[in-house]
């Protein structure tokens, strides 16, 4: 049997250079060595089990959040073939490797602090709280695909090309980015709250 030199995603992005900058999110980051897949489509069950899903690779992860508003639901093919298209568009673009420029937009893309509410008798105030890294990844990625979604509705970019322009304007820290504007507001609202 021939051996397989390395693994990569739709045999052409690398995972070999690819590193997680932020030490805190490297945990939930699923880029590394047993997360690296041909295909973001597993057909992992990630959601028997609290924070199994950070076990799941990075990019199914982007494909699941773009699946999302009923007639969309469950056509994961169709949300593997945006993201496929999404990352050839961002190497055409900034020439570098998608998957390393995801994982910065992910990084960057995640509010460090947010508000909650506390309340007690019928008073409810909001107070400021640090965010997990695992949430952060979570709420970057759910914000990443929605200013995507919103950006091709009703326009005439497909929703690949949005997504790429989301994730490289994220990536840049840019706030051209929905991702980057929402995380700036939550936490300018949560350093109100403090």
């Amino acid at each position: 049997m021939a051996f397989v030199s390395e693994i990569k995603l739709f045999n052409k992005w690398s995972f070999e250079e690819v590193n997680v900058s932020d030490i805190a999110l490297q945990d939930y980051m699923a880029a590394t060595a047993p997360n690296q897949v041909y295909l973001p489509h597993t057909a992992g069950r990630y959601q028997m089990k609290r924070f199994r899903k950070a076990k799941c690779p990075l990019v199914e992860r982007l494909v699941c959040c773009m699946m999302f508003h009923g007639r969309n639901a469950g056509k994961k093919l169709m949300a593997v073939r945006i993201v496929k298209h999404a990352l050839e568009i961002i190497h055409i673009l900034t020439d570098q490797n998608p998957m390393q420029v995801l994982i910065n937009a992910v990084s960057n893309a995640g509010p460090r602090e947010d508000s909650t509410r506390v309340g007690s008798a019928g008073i409810v105030r909001r107070q400021a709280v640090d965010v997990s890294p695992f949430r952060r990844v979570n709420q970057a990625l759910y914000l990443i695909s929605i200013g995507a979604r919103e950006a091709s509705f009703r326009n005439i970019k497909t929703i690949a090309e949005c997504l790429a322009d989301e994730i490289i304007n994220a990536s840049k820290g840019s706030s051209n980015s929905y991702a980057i504007k929402k995380k700036d507001e939550i936490e300018r609202v949560a350093k109100a709250n403090r």
